[in-house]
């Protein structure tokens, strides 16, 4: 399809025979009589100051009646018609934005929700639109309201605040079927919005705020558990005799560099002064990831 295609609306031309009538004399003269005014007045002045041609512009469809029977639709143009027999009438078919009235609705658990709302749709059956409903926009107003509370009544309120797109969907599929009888088709349907009270915002960010607290809890309770094992694995590793002397060197020295001469010393049972041994050093190796050999694995059997 080209672009040229594109930019053109759907034919809905059509014509269908007149139906026989029950004063044809009358009606035969006065179509005639229209006939010979159009003539006149053609020659006499514009035809749309004498109101005898009419434009279907873009985006409408034209339907025209012949005694106040429909019997021809016309797509967009210039068109004239008998001005004491037949009478055009242009439907809209472009797509209509409809916002629909704010309301209150009840949610299954009780709660009172504000929801603001948008319906887009057009007209699909120009006959059945201008013929068949007075008033097709008001029509599917009304029940859009009235499906909308059905399905947000039979939700909570979680539900409604999680699953806005679903029940937006589902409430389109509700109303395509009585839209389409009066020559509509839904094309979307939008929940733009869902307003609480402020006691009931109040409430709902409280409850988020224990839950992340919550959540909070359990992730400091297992870094405490992770933290006990490893501090218990270091309290095994330092309660080795090597590293017990390795501890008491490192707090000689320490002692040693500060500023202070004096101080007590005692042994504890330990001999910190004396040399370390083959076990105490292959401990030290182990532990700072030096390679074991041979002569500590002989040291450790023994």
């Amino acid at each position: 399809m080209s672009a040229a295609d594109r930019t053109l609306q759907s034919s809905y031309a059509h014509q269908i025979p007149i139906p026989y009538s029950d004063n044809p004399i009358y009606e035969g003269m006065t179509n005639a009589l229209g006939g010979d005014f159009r003539e006149f007045s053609s020659l006499s002045c514009p035809p749309r100051c004498c109101e005898l041609s009419f434009i279907v512009v873009q985006g409408s469809v034209g339907l025209i009646q012949r005694f106040g029977k429909y019997y021809r639709a016309v797509d967009p143009g210039l068109y004239y018609i008998n001005p004491f027999t037949e009478s055009l009438t242009a439907i809209d078919i472009k797509v209509q934005v409809e916002d629909i009235p704010r309301q209150v609705v009840m949610t299954k658990d009780n709660v009172t929700v504000t929801i603001d709302s948008v319906l887009y749709w057009k007209v699909v059956d120009p006959y059945a639109a201008a013929f068949l409903v007075a008033n097709v926009r008001g029509a599917l107003v009304e029940r859009t309201q009235t499906t909308l509370r059905q399905v947000i009544g039979a939700r909570t309120l979680q539900e409604c605040v999680e699953n806005r797109e679903v029940l937006a969907h589902q409430i389109q599929d509700i109303i395509e079927v009585p839209a389409k009888e009066m020559g509509a088709d839904v094309t979307a349907m939008l929940l733009k919005d869902l307003q609480f009270s402020a006691e009931l915002q109040d409430s709902l960010s409280a409850a988020a705020k224990q839950q992340r607290i919550g959540e909070s809890k359990i992730i400091a309770a297992k870094a405490e558990v992770q933290a006990a094992k490893l501090m218990r694995e270091a309290a095994d590793i330092l309660n080795h005799p090597a590293a017990m002397q390795i501890r008491y060197l490192e707090t000689l020295a320490g002692m040693a560099k500060s500023g202070n001469t004096k101080g007590s010393w005692w042994n504890n049972g330990c001999q910190p002064f004396t040399r370390l041994t083959k076990s105490s050093e292959c401990f030290v190796n182990s532990h700072l990831h030096a390679p074991r050999n041979s002569q500590c694995d002989r040291v450790q059997g023994n």
